[in-house]
């Protein structure tokens, strides 16, 4: 079988991307009292085939890389499957195809068979003896996960090896398919009990969906410390051996203790969703349950699955609603991606919204709570300062009447309907803004604006992952006035960030933007108080130097491009205007191919030389992740703040940052729990085998002096009047003062409606 080559492979695994973890005690949440479990316990975390959302499911790097991620209970999961010689092996499904290379050992081998009363296609485990399927090797079954790491040859291990070798504190057993195996003479009891006989392996669960195997069973192991557990399909598919759905055999959860300890159920069955995918209250399953003294343990947790708006995409969430929500735990969650469910229960359960900030870590918003809400909108501030946000932010654009707005792009097709309005004739291109068309605030009236509605923005759309789809149109823009209303009326907030581009643009057409920030902030009577900070962010120096030691606020440089160092004299110049600095994620932790491939040493050059280091933009989507982070956004958070030393995060999800900074498991030194240990940069990618690796891409610019420098801002010029109707755009002019061509301004109809269709 090569199991032992497979094991010599995980432990290399191990060591290369966990160098720095040590495995030690779950911290601080070990209070029985706490616990809504069937005794009080804390629930269990069960690793389904060892780490499954990184590496092949069941494969030793899966198992190995679980062990070190999860807590020092963590229980490994194998369902077993049966070969043509009776032997038992780990593998996630009784079809072999999927998840290993056997079409190509054994090609033009597939076979047909009745599985349930369906006939399914497909090269399964009892045609094939264990010397057999010896050089067949695990691969990614997942098309959406990352198959980079099948090149390193993992060997599928029998259930005796995979517990004789791993040695893990937790073993289960998953019996998935008795029947179709008693079909084919081969007795997944007689393998069971043969197992369990032998002293050097120790099960502590035995699973499955059929209510006659597990009675056959029952009776060995009534004395024994092994717990029989009764799997839940789907509530209208049919139980083989009582001719029962699992949706009756719910409404008898007396009869199922006859036999069994406990019940899996998919997570759907205590937390159901709409068809919109929004939650709907939780059904009585774990309650009834524990009624009948039986544990509950909850199936089908992925981090790269979404299953409900609600959790706004933060995996963390959704695992605290079914341990932490004051009515019921479950007691144990079955998930792909152990790490989150780990530090879920152990770091964040029973925090409590006014828990102390365990780490000095900035939180500035994107747009507002922009990632449920549409950004720079009353309601994405609001829910943002909800979230336990220090700092909310403003980008100011300019409208055609004067008026300074919050709106995160000059471009309003980008947070409007815009494009399907009666304005869409007013789209033009300009090349000193943006590559491509745009409808731009400051060719519309604040009151026009007004009128349009709003829009949600969804970064990671290409990968049919949207937004808070329900309130996608909702909430109204504020002026810069009204935003410093609001901040200054939330006691919570730390300050505000003023963010100001295109400066020279604007002025040469009229509009002083810099100064409308100075008059904003006076009228607000900023530039008299000390209670909230206000920082003023450009990636503009020239900005910045109008801002110089006028006031006391904060200015803070963002450099617009991926860099891979700094020279020190553009950190000087840097230090010459501003306190801090923004820079990109790629800046901090390049990527290629989503792999990290190291650290580079801008944050601690810009912080030796005092300047405050804010990273950009921390989403919640695991598209927006690099694999290192395994889906997970607190992961990537604890990672650049513990691994990158980052002073603050700039985020359209400022709840998970928020709650990251206050968990228990924080400021531990070498007793941080395996769960909570930055991942180690690059260390993943040297894993990938040299036919998977991605073509090696050019290291990032290094940050000179000449990208900073620049002249100052030109003075506003004098502005045009025009009679034009509030819908109707004046004819653009060319620099001699003569109209333009209107069809080398004015966007076709076709391509203003495929923007609208890419927004929306």
């Amino acid at each position: 079988m090569g199991s032992l080559r497979g094991i010599t492979v995980a432990v290399l695994v191990v060591q290369a991307l966990l160098a720095s973890v040590a495995l030690v005690s779950a911290q601080g949440s070990s209070n029985r009292s706490r616990w809504q479990t069937l005794n009080g316990d804390v629930p269990f975390v069960i690793a389904r085939g060892g780490f499954s959302g990184m590496f092949s499911d069941s494969s030793p790097a899966a198992y190995r890389l679980a062990l070190l991620t999860g807590p020092t209970n963590v229980i490994l999961w194998c369902d077993v499957q049966l070969t043509k010689d009776a032997a038992g092996i780990c593998f996630p499904d009784l079809k072999l195809d999927n998840n290993s290379d056997i079409t190509t050992v054994f090609p033009n081998k597939q076979k047909t068979y009745l599985v349930n009363g369906v006939a399914t296609k497909g090269w399964f485990s009892v045609d094939y003896t264990l010397k057999d399927i010896g050089n067949v090797i695990l691969n990614q079954g997942v098309f959406s996960r990352s198959n980079k790491f099948d090149g390193n040859n993992y060997p599928i291990m029998t259930v005796a090896d995979t517990y004789t070798l791993l040695k893990p504190p937790g073993f289960w057993l998953n019996i998935q398919h008795n029947a179709f195996y008693a079909q084919h003479n081969l007795s997944m009891r007689n393998f069971v009990i043969s197992l369990t006989r032998n002293v050097t392996v120790t099960v502590d669960y035995i699973s499955s969906p059929e209510v006659a195997f597990l009675r056959s069973i029952a009776a060995r192991f009534q004395r024994s410390t092994t717990k029989l557990v009764f799997r839940f399909l789907e509530l209208d598919t049919v139980e083989p051996s009582t001719n029962l759905t699992y949706g009756s055999l719910l409404k008898n959860l007396t009869f199922v203790k006859t036999f069994a300890s406990g019940i899996i159920v998919p997570k759907s069955y205590v937390w159901p969703v709409d068809s919109n995918l929004y939650l709907q209250p939780s059904t009585s399953v774990v309650l009834d349950a524990h009624k009948e003294g039986l544990e509950v343990f909850a199936s089908d947790f992925t981090n790269d699955v979404p299953f409900s708006f609600n959790y706004s995409y933060d995996p963390v969430a959704e695992y605290l609603q079914f341990v932490d929500n004051g009515k019921f735990s479950v007691d144990g969650v079955i998930s792909d991606f152990p790490i989150t469910p780990s530090a879920a229960i152990n770091c964040f359960a029973h925090l409590g919204r006014n828990a102390s900030k365990q780490v000095d870590l900035l939180v500035i918003s994107k747009n507002g709570a922009s990632g449920d809400y549409p950004g720079c909108t009353d309601q994405a501030y609001t829910k943002a300062i909800q979230d336990g946000v220090d700092v909310i932010d403003c980008p100011v654009q300019m409208t055609k009447d004067g008026t300074p707005i919050c709106l995160g792009s000059i471009n309003l097709i980008d947070s409007t309907d815009v494009a399907q309005s009666s304005f869409s004739n007013l789209s033009k291109t300009i090349p000193e803004i943006m590559q491509g068309s745009g409808i731009f605030t400051f060719d519309m009236s604040w009151r026009d604006i007004l009128s349009l509605t709003t829009a949600i923005s969804s970064p990671q759309s290409e990968y049919k992952l949207f937004r808070n789809p329900k309130f996608k149109n909702v909430g109204k823009f504020l002026t810069l006035s009204e935003f410093l209303a609001m901040a200054k009326s939330a006691s919570s907030l730390q300050g505000v960030l003023i963010a100001i581009e295109n400066a020279a643009y604007l002025a040469e057409q009229g509009f002083g933007v810099t100064d409308a920030v100075f008059d904003a902030l006076s009228e607000a009577g900023y530039d008299k108080q000390t209670a909230q900070k206000v920082m003023i962010q450009s990636s503009n120096s020239s900005v910045l130097m109008k801002f110089k030691g006028k006031s006391n606020y904060k200015l803070v440089y963002k450099v617009d491009e991926d860099i891979g160092g700094a020279q020190q004299a553009s950190i000087d110049d840097i230090k010459s205007f501003a306190s801090a600095v923004v820079i990109s994620k790629d800046s901090v932790f390049p990527e290629n191919n989503a792999f990290l491939t190291g650290v580079t040493d801008v944050v601690p050059r810009l912080q030796a030389a005092n300047l405050s280091v804010y990273v950009h933009t921390f989403s919640n989507e695991f598209t927006s992740q690099a694999w290192d982070f395994f889906s997970d956004a607190t992961v990537e958070v604890n990672s650049f703040h513990v691994g990158g030393r980052i002073n603050g995060v700039i985020t359209d999800f400022p709840e998970t940052s928020d709650r990251y900074r206050r968990n228990r498991c924080l400021n531990k030194g070498d007793n941080t729990p395996g769960y909570m240990s930055p991942v180690q940069p690059g260390s993943l990618l040297q894993l990938v085998t040299a036919e998977y690796l991605p073509p090696a891409e050019a290291p990032s610019p290094y940050l000179t002096e000449a990208d900073i420098a620049e002249s100052p801002l030109p003075p506003v010029a004098a502005k045009t009047p025009t009679s034009s109707p509030s819908g109707a755009a004046p004819s653009p002019t060319s620099p001699n003062g003569q109209p333009k061509v209107a069809a080398s301004v004015i966007v076709p109809p076709m391509a203003v409606l495929l923007a609208f269709c890419l927004l929306f």
